[in-house]
């Protein structure tokens, strides 16, 4: 089937069903409001408990990765993604879900080959290039100091 450019368009928006964009927005808005309610939830429990402000918050971090990581892997996060569409992007949780979902999609090529392979196929970037800034911006300020 050959179709111009301007022809597939109509296509495409003749086929397409209208998105309903409040609606939308109000779940993205209160799940991701949720996911960060939740966070300060954490910090002020943790906090309660007796950590610092700073320990508290690393705790918040590896809270929210592990149950984010756990529903992803439970195929809950998915559910609640389909729902709420951009308020499961708040970046630790929307990281963690990015992490695991290739690997399990791997998981039958073994654990090495798949599974393995396919986490560091996302966070290999991640740790390269955030490895090499944090070494720029340490030159930078070590040049600053010593100006």
């Amino acid at each position: 089937m050959d179709m111009t450019n301007q022809e597939y368009k109509q296509y495409v928006r003749a086929m397409a069903q209208p998105s309903p964009l409040w609606k939308d927005l109000a779940w993205a808005f209160c799940v991701g409001g949720g996911i960060c309610a939740g966070g300060q939830g954490l910090s002020n429990l943790y906090q309660y408990l007796g950590m610092t402000r700073e320990d508290a918050g690393a705790w918040v971090s590896i809270t929210l990765i592990f149950l984010a990581a756990l529903l992803t892997g439970l195929g809950v996060f998915d559910d609640i993604a389909k729902r709420a569409g951009a308020g499961t992007l708040v970046p630790i949780t929307g990281f963690a879900n990015a992490m695991v979902s290739p690997a399990l999609e791997f998981k039958h090529e073994g654990f090495v080959t798949g599974t393995g392979a396919k986490l560091f196929t996302v966070a290999g970037p991640v740790l390269a290039y955030g490895t090499a800034a944090s070494v720029v911006y340490g030159l930078i300020l070590w040049i600053i100091e010593q100006l």
